[in-house]
């Protein structure tokens, strides 16, 4: 079995000279690099728990991660079962409950793709290659509720 190993850096950049002194005392704000890549990413918590909302939460960028993987497994599919995709978005859409000790868990993520193919006769495919693409995404096996799909498919010539 093939094992892959990834590896980032977080820095903690809320300190302002008195660190964690209290709730308040500290910002949330933090920066992750991954190596070989051009940008850090500027994060935050989510504002419901004093983060800056102008900066990525790692609430965010789990769904995020969901979304990107769904789509890159369901584009490889699509082309090893000759669906020509010309165009895909997703809107995706989770839902974090927090229990009475503060922490929580995500308890459902739908994904909202729009996808454009080239004809008509591949949308039932392209339909269907949903349900696969789910199943490979390394994402979504590695969660422990469901994640849905919204699919729109159509054809570039309707």
């Amino acid at each position: 079995m093939r094992k892959h190993h990834y590896q980032t850096m977080l820095k903690w950049t809320g300190s302002f000279d008195v660190g964690t002194k209290d709730y308040k005392s500290y910002s949330r704000d933090h920066v992750t690099k991954i190596d070989r890549k051009l940008h850090t990413i500027l994060g935050s918590s989510d504002p419901s728990f004093r983060g800056d909302p102008s900066r990525y939460n790692p609430e965010e960028l789990f769904q995020a991660s969901i979304s990107n993987c769904h789509m890159l497994w369901y584009l490889h599919l699509c082309s090893v079962n000759k669906v020509i995709v010309l165009e895909y978005q997703d809107r995706a859409m989770g839902t974090m409950e927090e229990d009475e000790s503060g922490g929580g868990q995500f308890v459902s993520v739908t994904l909202y793709p729009s996808i454009k193919v080239k004809d008509s006769g591949m949308i039932e495919i392209a339909q269907e290659l949903h349900e696969e693409a789910n199943r490979m995404c390394f994402i979504a096996n590695s969660c422990n509720f469901c994640i849905s799909h919204q699919p729109n498919i159509a054809a570039s010539n309707q």
